[in-house]
């Protein structure tokens, strides 16, 4: 079936922290792709991820919906192809939806929606990384370690494979067959995703002697809040880090960005030459973002900006060249928007989901009173984590604890907790009591966080109990298919 529309190429990376980037103003990242991309489009300033890690949250991007609506708690429970996605949505109303790279989907044998998976990268055995199920007892993570070990220069398996999806994407946009109807392509990309080594011509581009400290850096002494001292004494990757490691660390996650970027050129290269760019919306995401030992912590799991906070740009027909949008928005505004520039059908369940077109977004005025929400149900976590962003405000609710406050616009780096440090404030009360407001608008969380942990106690049980969460599938981050054939083929020859 024909449809009129435009095209629609999402490039996502993976752990793009959302102000390493020359156009939001870094002084040492470069990131010259991505920049030109937004200097003739839309930078959306205040983007969120609906949950700070990998697997729930490729799983709302696919549904366009909350993680506690969809059940993808966590990196054991991923996407299975029951609901329907976006992509089958498209699919079925004849827009040609293909993927190239990382979906962290349970299998490419369930009908995840596209017509084609090129070269992709699912979630180990069917089943991830089971360990971060074991919340209320957690046992000791010892692949922490791992993230301080290979930190340097050099090429690894994550960039060969982003190589590789940056290769097929150039010859399927170049196909002639690109232009016999409409279609939206997800071409995933993993850097700068850990592990933090960078090709050599990316890492000498960076000084460590230059490298800018993180933020709070040497504060390890400092109060935190106690859910987050449960998830940093989970993943304790900080004490591996001595001051040299970490401005090694911060260079390679550098170079890995600028790496990225030039990925994300060739892939723009290439739909230039296909001659196809006047008829494409392109969005660049990222599914979270990463601390690199702001506040002490790394990776990701908090709701800090580093952390929950994503890059998003978008150019293309309908999207305004140079504009920067400070109403909030998230990564499921892309089911949206993918219906929007497509110009396929609505159903009843595209009709029901949050998420906003990102193009009627950039189009409108600023809209400080949008909610914005995230949530967290993983490893390292004893309790839900919900935060709703508003305004200037951002608000963290965790179940039988504390919140947190904190205004962005004062204290971007989110150094005080108003919550705690100004109790009194007749503005910090409203403010708190506005945040719970929101949320509940959402949902109930202290039902959602029993839901969940119901839930988790089922899927312990399906994988065979708290043993085997522990032992199987044990790793810092998810193999590339090429090294998950090589662990398949080895588990064959042992049963044998």
């Amino acid at each position: 079936m024909k449809v009129a529309g435009k095209n629609l190429l999402i490039v996502i990376s993976d752990e793009h922290r959302k102000d390493a980037m020359g156009c939001v103003g870094h002084p040492l990242v470069k990131t010259p792709h991505l920049d030109a991309l937004a200097a003739r489009g839309t930078i959306f300033q205040n983007a969120y991820t609906p949950s700070p890690m990998c697997v729930p949250t490729r799983a709302s991007i696919a549904c366009g919906d909350h993680v506690h609506k969809i059940g993808n708690w966590d990196s054991a429970t991923p996407f299975c192809g029951e609901r329907r996605s976006w992509m089958r949505h498209l699919r079925d109303q004849g827009v040609g939806t293909t993927s190239i790279g990382k979906l962290h989907f349970r299998s490419g044998e369930d009908d995840n929606g596209f017509v084609e998976e090129i070269l992709p990268m699912h979630v180990v055995g069917g089943v991830g990384w089971a360990i971060g199920l074991l919340r209320k007892d957690p046992p000791d993570y010892n692949s922490a370690a791992e993230l301080a070990d290979h930190v340097g220069a050099g090429e690894s398996t994550y960039t060969d494979y982003d190589l590789a999806i940056t290769n097929a994407t150039e010859h399927w946009l170049k196909a002639p067959q690109r232009k016999d109807k409409p279609w939206a392509a997800f071409v995933s990309l993993v850097s700068p995703h850990y592990p933090l080594t960078a090709p050599q011509k990316y890492y000498d581009m960076y000084d460590t002697d230059e490298v800018d400290l993180p933020t709070a850096y040497d504060s390890a002494k400092y109060l935190r809040h106690p859910e987050l001292q449960n998830i940093a004494n989970f993943f304790n990757y900080d004490q591996y880090f001595d001051e040299q490691k970490m401005r090694e660390a911060k260079v390679a996650y550098y170079g890995l960005t600028t790496f990225m970027d030039d990925c994300v050129g060739r892939i723009l290269a290439a739909l230039d030459e296909s001659g196809q760019t006047e008829d494409t919306v392109i969005l660049y995401v990222s599914d979270h973002g990463d601390m690199m030992g702001d506040q002490g912590f790394w990776t990701k799991q908090v709701m800090y900006d580093a952390s929950a906070g994503i890059p998003m740009i978008a150019a293309g027909p309908g999207f305004p060249v140079g504009r920067r949008v400070k109403t909030g928005t998230t990564l499921l505004d892309i089911a949206a928007t993918a219906v929007d520039v497509t110009g396929v059908e609505h159903d009843q369940v595209s009709l029901s989901l949050p998420g906003l077109s990102l193009r009627s977004i950039a189009n409108e005025e600023n809209d400080p009173e949008r909610t914005i929400f995230s949530e967290y149900h993983d490893g390292g976590s004893t309790t839900g984590t919900f935060m709703v962003r508003w305004d200037h405000w951002k608000f963290v609710y965790y179940v039988d604890h504390a919140p947190q406050l904190f205004d962005m616009v004062a204290d971007p780096n989110e150094f005080s907790n108003l919550a705690v440090d100004h109790t009194n404030d007749p503005k910090v009360q409203a403010a708190c009591k506005e945040g719970e407001r929101r949320l509940r608008e959402i949902c109930d969380p202290e039902a959602i966080d029993a839901q969940c942990f119901e839930d988790q106690k089922r899927r312990i049980e399906e994988l065979g109990g708290r043993d085997a969460c522990i032992n199987a599938y044990v790793f810092n981050h998810t193999p590339t298919p090429i090294e998950q054939e090589k662990l398949q083929a080895s588990s064959e020859m042992v049963d044998k």
